[in-house]
């Protein structure tokens, strides 16, 4: 679990985990854009096995958006493409963090259902990343997709700069850049994030997260894979039975559990060890994702 830098990539963090640990088994769950700080859940191991239940997760963000100004990538890195006065409308909202506009704009943004997400992105079109396509000189158009604001509210806002400082809780797919974009828009004006930080992603939070270039010892710190996949999903006990039966992608009944499991994905543990990823639907349990143990560097998060 690291607490990423502004700078590198989270492709880079990765690759400095690699190397501390040697290791080639390593992937995270959740990119965070070069000028973005905050968790980044790197899995190690096994724990790459997690990946798809973890980037799953629901995400918490602080951020300033920068009003008045547009950008190419809608963040403080991309080239500044549209300037718009701050006029007094404007300078009134900012003054006062329970104006009406200020309050209606965020109520629309809260029932977002749908969002158009910055050009400038990973998502692929055609195997291709959009960012990719923007830099050989394409004009793309992406098509809105589904999200869901858990909780947005403002923490502040000034005037001199024209900013806003935001806190923002969603669910996977949501893009704060488009936040800064749509948020503006609403105002009647343009927009950009200058700074953004992930405080959480999933059950992880900023109090897990080390920072790579003061520790010390990278394995020490690093979370094991019953107590990750635990926080991740919940767990239950297996019998002894129930170890053998997952253990060879066999379908488990309610008696090959210690207690009854619950319904959904979750981690099937014996004595502390994750066995596997399983999930329960219909009083019959099948295994999702198996957990040989081994021996090596360290697994979890």
């Amino acid at each position: 679990m690291l607490d990423k830098p502004q700078g590198p990539t989270s492709h880079d963090m990765v690759a400095r985990v690699r190397r501390a640990l040697r290791t080639r088994e390593v992937g995270h769950a959740g990119t965070l854009d070069p000028m973005a700080t905050g968790v980044l859940v790197v899995a190690i191991g096994q724990g790459t096995k997690l990946v798809p239940w973890l980037t799953a997760h629901a995400k918490a963000y602080r951020a300033t958006i920068r009003l008045g100004v547009a950008t190419a990538s809608l963040d403080a890195q991309g080239e500044v493409v549209e300037t718009r006065s701050i006029d007094d409308r404007l300078r009134a909202v900012l003054a006062d963090a329970s104006h009406p506009e200020l309050l209606a704009a965020l109520s629309a943004e809260r029932a977002r259902t749908e969002q158009v997400p910055p050009v400038v992105s990973a998502i692929k079109i055609d195997g291709v990343a959009a960012h990719a396509r923007v830099r050989r000189g394409e004009v793309l158009d992406l098509a809105p997709r589904p999200v869901a604001v858990e909780r947005l509210e403002v923490l502040a806002a000034r005037v001199d700069p024209p900013e806003l400082d935001v806190e923002v809780a969603c669910a996977k797919g949501y893009y704060v850049r488009s936040l800064a974009r749509d948020l503006a828009e609403r105002l009647c004006t343009v927009g950009h994030l200058v700074m953004l930080r992930r405080a959480r992603s999933g059950p992880f939070t900023l109090d897990d997260a080390t920072d790579l270039a003061a520790a010390e010892d990278l394995a020490a710190r690093v979370i094991p894979l019953s107590a990750a996949a635990t926080r991740a999903l919940g767990s239950v006990e297996l019998t002894e039975e129930g170890v053998v039966r997952a253990r060879h992608g066999k379908k488990l009944a309610r008696e090959h559990f210690v207690d009854a499991p619950p319904a959904g994905a979750a981690a099937w543990l014996a004595s502390g060890t994750l066995i596997a990823i399983g999930e329960t639907a219909d009083e019959e349990s099948r295994v999702l994702r198996g957990f040989p143990g081994t021996d090596g560097p360290p697994a979890g998060l």
